[in-house]
């Protein structure tokens, strides 16, 4: 085949009138193959056994800088590929295309670097085969047919697309990174808060009980006093008696304040025993059926105070949300402590009451569940909450325990 273009390909039938019709025919398919060749748009170029090129196409030989009649018979590994990216030596027996002839393997390499003709290089991607022609003595080899595509531009896209996204990958680590650590800011207030707000609540809870208390506890004292000097003045007397009927009423509600600004319980006996306390009490005003267990493993301890309260403020909101919202006919309550060295608390609580969607539950002005799943998250803890209209609510809450050092 010649390396012509297409205005020169053209073929006068009237001049071969002298051909067999079999040979006009061979002819006209030559001439067919060589149009199509010049007409394509990628590089397509043959070589002999010896690497030669024994034709090439205009699209080729445009992308390596040649005329069609320059690169003709010349050693293409020689012409093309004679270097690596970085310049150095390109062996010819590690070619592909050298393959494809000397050993009859096709390949397609999508990257490759091809050179011009001025020095330049340019990134290519090609595939190879060998020629093979049958014979009567079997398969002969006779050389390779080359195609090339210049993928320059497609790399450079690649590229500039590979920047983007590490630009808006390390964009968005650094947004992940201060989203993260402002959340932590916010936990570490969040914590600070409950903090404030417990040693706040026990200081109350301290004075109304010295305070308050005392002084109740003596104005009880006095109105007995007075009312068993009254024996001749009845009206005066059922008066002192209502009066101490009224004084024991405030007495036991300044008692129950007290229990629930800070139940002493909980820094007297422990979390476990304040956690026992409070499912019993629940169990006795709720009047709900109950399967209550609760087992701590031997030999742990108490969390330390932070934590302590942690736990029993979120299992005393788990249970108010009962009462309050679930309508419940019966309760399941398991407490499991794990054993040392590294002890995790798990709870459970499941309700058979009216349930709630999931948008309901991870609702942002659920203000409660969000206060739960804060403060467990603050010690590494972890709470969720699975439930269906009709069907109750089941409330779990996974925590790494951190004991305190026993007092000696």
């Amino acid at each position: 085949m010649s390396a012509t273009t297409p205005a020169s390909i053209q073929v006068d039938l009237q001049t071969h009138k002298h051909l067999s019709q079999a040979e006009r025919g061979a002819q006209l398919w030559r001439d067919r193959l060589d149009l199509l060749l010049a007409s394509t748009g990628d590089g397509i170029f043959g070589v002999d056994m010896q690497g030669n090129c024994i034709f090439i196409n205009r699209a080729a030989a445009d992308m390596i800088g040649y005329t069609p009649d320059e690169a003709l018979h010349r050693n293409m590994h020689h012409l093309i590929h004679h270097s690596h990216n970085d310049g150095s030596h390109y062996p010819v027996e590690h070619c592909p295309i050298f393959h494809a002839f000397s050993h009859g393997l096709p390949c397609h390499i999508e990257d490759e670097v091809l050179w011009r003709k001025d020095g330049s290089s340019f990134q290519a991607e090609y595939t190879s085969h060998p020629i093979v022609e049958h014979t009567a003595e079997g398969e002969v080899i006779l050389g390779a047919v080359a195609t090339i595509k210049d993928i320059s531009e497609r790399k450079r896209a690649e590229s500039l697309l590979k920047q983007a996204n590490d630009e808006l990958e390390r964009r968005v680590a650094e947004r992940t990174e201060e989203l993260t650590q402002a959340l932590a800011d916010l936990r570490e207030l969040a914590a600070y808060l409950e903090t404030v707000r417990e040693t706040e609540r026990t200081r109350i809870a301290r004075e109304i009980h010295d305070e308050l208390g005392s002084l109740l506890v003596a104005l009880k004292m006095d109105v007995n006093w007075l009312e068993k000097r009254l024996d001749d003045k009845p009206p005066l007397q059922q008066k002192c008696d209502n009066m101490g009927t009224l004084i024991d009423t405030a007495v036991d509600n300044v008692g129950r304040i007290i229990t629930d600004l800070r139940p002493s319980i909980l820094d007297h006996r422990g979390l476990w025993a304040a956690l026992s306390w409070q499912m019993q009490e629940f169990i006795k005003s709720a009047e709900v059926a109950s399967d209550i267990q609760m087992h701590v493993a031997s030999g742990v301890g108490n969390p330390d105070r932070g934590q302590a309260t942690a736990i029993f403020r979120i299992f005393q909101e788990i249970l108010s949300n009962i009462a309050r919202h679930a309508q419940a006919d019966a309760i399941t309550i398991r407490i499991l402590v794990d054993q040392p060295p590294d002890p995790v608390l798990y709870i459970e609580v499941y309700d058979d009451g009216v349930g709630a969607t999931r948008e309901e539950l991870n609702s942002p002005q659920s203000y409660g569940v969000v206060g739960m799943r804060e403060r467990a998250g603050y010690f590494g803890g972890k709470l969720t909450i699975n439930g269906l209209p009709g069907q109750g609510t089941c409330v779990k809450l996974v925590m790494p325990l951190m004991i305190q050092e026993e007092q000696t």
